[in-house]
């Protein structure tokens, strides 16, 4: 084939072939492979190497993020990952193996009697684990054979990189545009709003008429009468909104409105000001699949373990190890502990120093090194066939901005000796449960240190519950499709041209922690979990009236997405 023919047939399936790889010659087998790369958009002769290996199934949307990363100056990562793409290692398990897979788990034993099915709202029930047993000081000594890790794959989805900068205004602008842009892109396919114009053209009209609107909400007030007043702006302008008192129930949802979320408005226009009808949220869409892995797999979640404080709780984390290595527990429970095959810790490794006022006389290792050291020594006595998912929090030894960068190395060297533990930044995003016959489950990992602006600001979560539903704020952000819509619930890392806290891709799991409350819930087909503590109430929980749940430990079976809550105190 000619370098015409082959261009024009690799475009017609959507395929763009790079310079450097016309300029070679290519195997026309190598070509037909193609057709099963769905996710493929460019073909470079990095690619074709890959694809030669006879090899399906690579996350081209992975390695795609770290060629754009490379052509932008950072070619050692790009390299680093290909290698990574090209070993076997890295690539999801061929069909004999998931046909054995799934023989194995045939042959174990059903367990019966403590499935709890999960619907909205929360949990039916809840089943106690009572063992305990001594355990022996673990070894050290890291797992030299890792071939179980490779069973079970997890690729990172987003996992953000934070470059430092000298940053201006522009840079925290371009939040607020990309912000705008895309949850714009979203409401914009709601039927509501399928009229909208923009501000400065509603603003010159006189005349009374239908009007729909998306805008960043920039004030929040109440009238002398008690209703409510909106500023919207757009990228043209600002209007007023008015939402009356005798819309009982609109008015209602609009003091759940907070600054910079972007939200659509319908209404009647009137002399520069709209009287609303109804608000549109960006939310998730109601035909979101709920999604689920052909075999029996589960995963558990942690957070705010919090090792280095004295009010660490030793015994009941020594009781959950023993739990997962399948010494503790009836049988029934000790085959739930063999079937975990990932473990999800969403923050808080450790405790950190100087969090919070008078946090020092509330240590018991006061070195935030040896604190990563006990970390470690604990998860090390974990299977090594888990694979353990790790985002920071706010106590973690890296900065508070969001998103926070993968734990700094030099105070948490530890955590990058673990053969069976994946780093990712807060907010991350992971697949787990891949096959060549299922896509895999994404998990989006975010530690919630917004949340306490949402308990205290928004009046449904305050009035709902507070800290104890952590449920009413995950859905709350779901809704608006952020994780952090208002500027002022937490810092921003502004390093990033697109706001990096969009929920742009809608997870199968929505896992957070840091209010040491645990609650499961659904959301239109997203599990959405918040972890327990491994910590009593400190003084500073106790002066602000915060009471922690701590010792609950989440567990979900992939192949039904039925979930249940283990006690380990």
């Amino acid at each position: 084939m000619s370098q015409q023919e082959i261009i024009a047939e690799m475009f017609s399936r959507g395929v763009l072939l790079s310079k450097d790889l016309l300029e070679k010659t290519v195997h026309e087998n190598v070509l037909k492979e193609i057709e099963i790369e769905e996710d493929l958009i460019l073909l470079n002769s990095d690619y074709v190497e890959i694809i030669s290996q006879q090899c399906s199934l690579v996350d081209w949307h992975e390695i795609d993020s770290y060629r754009v990363e490379s052509e932008r100056g950072n070619d050692e990562l790009y390299q680093h990952h290909l290698q990574k793409f090209k070993s076997a290692s890295l690539l999801l398990p061929s069909s004999s193996f998931q046909q054995q897979h799934q023989q194995q788990h045939q042959q174990q034993q059903e367990v019966s009697g403590l499935e709890t099915t999960l619907s909205d709202g929360g949990l039916d029930s809840q089943f106690h684990t009572t063992a305990v047993m001594e355990i022996p000081s673990p070894s050290v000594t890291l797992a030299e054979d890792p071939a179980a890790l490779k069973n079970y794959p997890v690729t990172i989805v987003v996992s953000f990189q934070n470059k430092a900068r000298k940053y201006d205004v522009k840079h925290f602008t371009s939040f607020f545009v990309s912000r705008y842009r895309f949850l714009e892109g979203l409401l914009r396919h709601r039927p509501e709003l399928e009229q909208v114009l923009p501000i400065s053209r509603i603003v010159t009209r006189k005349e009374k008429e239908a009007v729909a609107v998306i805008g960043l909400v920039d004030e929040i007030g109440l009238t002398k009468n008690g209703n409510l007043m909106l500023t919207l702006e757009d990228l043209t302008g600002k209007i007023k909104i008015l939402i009356t008192q005798a819309r009982k129930e609109l008015l209602q949802m609009g003091k759940d409105i907070i600054f910079d979320e972007v939200v659509g408005i319908t209404g009647v226009s009137g002399d520069k000001i709209i009287f609303a009808e109804n608000i549109v949220w960006p939310d998730i869409p109601g035909t979101h699949e709920l999604k689920k892995s052909p075999v029996e797999e589960f995963v558990i979640f942690l957070s705010d373990v919090h090792v280095g404080s004295s009010l660490f709780l030793h015994e009941e984390f020594q009781r959950f190890l023993s739990w997962i290595r399948g010494e503790a527990g009836n049988d029934s429970q000790k085959a739930l502990a063999a079937k975990v095959k990932y473990i999800i810790v969403a923050g808080d490794l450790v405790d950190g120093v100087g969090i919070y006022p008078s946090q020092e006389d509330e240590l018991a290792i006061k070195d935030i090194r040896e604190q990563y050291v006990e970390f470690a020594r604990l998860i090390r006595q974990i299977p090594p066939d888990k694979q353990i998912i790790m985002c920071p929090g706010n106590h973690d030894v890296v900065h508070l901005a969001e998103p926070q960068s993968v734990f700094y190395k030099d105070y948490a060297l530890p955590l990058f000796s673990l053969p069976n533990v994946t780093l990712v930044s807060n907010p991350s995003m992971v697949t787990v449960a891949q096959s060549e016959t299922f896509s895999g489950l994404d998990i989006l990992l975010y530690h919630g240190y917004s949340f306490d602006y949402y308990v205290n600001n928004v009046e449904s979560i305050r009035n709902g519950g507070g800290y104890h539903r952590a449920d009413l704020i995950m859905k709350f952000l779901l809704k608006r499709r952020h994780l952090a819509p208002s500027f002022r619930s937490t810092p921003y890392f502004p390093a990033h041209d697109d706001d990096p806290l969009l929920i742009t891709k809608i997870p199968d799991f929505f896992v957070t922690g840091h209010i040491h409350y645990s609650k499961v819930a659904n959301y239109k087909g997203i599990t959405m979990i918040s972890g327990s503590c491994w910590q009593g109430k400190t003084t500073f929980q106790e002066k602000l009236g915060h009471e922690p749940e701590p010792a609950r430990v989440p567990l979900v079976n992939l192949q039904t997405r039925e979930v249940k809550i283990l006690r380990f105190m």
